[in-house]
């Protein structure tokens, strides 16, 4: 029996793919527990159209994102921080810092785990962080540390 998978099971096939499964598993098993339907015309004629939606979807997240990117680019993101005579930070400034910065004073949202370098910051002057925003899409963060006495 041909089968539409909704979503991936194991030894069978992925999500979206219409396999060719036995009778009594399909009928059994994968359609009764939501994991597949059957494979008519009607069922192609869906996954084709969800298929459509979710590349138009993913195309339109991507563009968002190229949008948020391009806002990073301008953005500086200033620190004071304390210094020894020799420019060495006292501490540092925490990829969690930069993020509640940067959602506080320009209302952009981003996940501290999608910085590299992950590492806190401890150098004084300008300082670049590279943010993912979107599968491919990356912004760069300027982060600068100000030395106050």
């Amino acid at each position: 029996m041909k089968v539409i998978l909704l979503k991936d099971v194991k030894k069978i096939g992925k999500k979206d793919e219409i396999v060719n499964v036995a009778d009594g598993y399909a009928r059994n098993y994968l359609i009764p527990n939501g994991l597949a339907v059957g494979a008519s015309e009607k069922g192609r004629e869906i996954l084709a159209q969800e298929k459509t939606d979710r590349k138009a979807e993913h195309e339109k997240m991507r563009q968002d994102a190229m949008k948020v990117a391009q806002k990073l680019e301008g953005i500086v993101l200033q620190f004071d921080v304390k210094a020894g005579k020799d420019g060495r930070v006292f501490g540092s400034v925490s990829t969690k810092q930069v993020e509640e910065k940067l959602n506080r004073e320009h209302k952009i949202k981003l996940d501290k785990r999608k910085f590299k370098p992950s590492s806190p910051i401890g150098t004084l002057g300008f300082n670049k962080i590279e943010a993912t925003i979107y599968d491919d899409v990356t912004g760069t963060i300027t982060v600068k540390l100000n030395q106050i006495q």
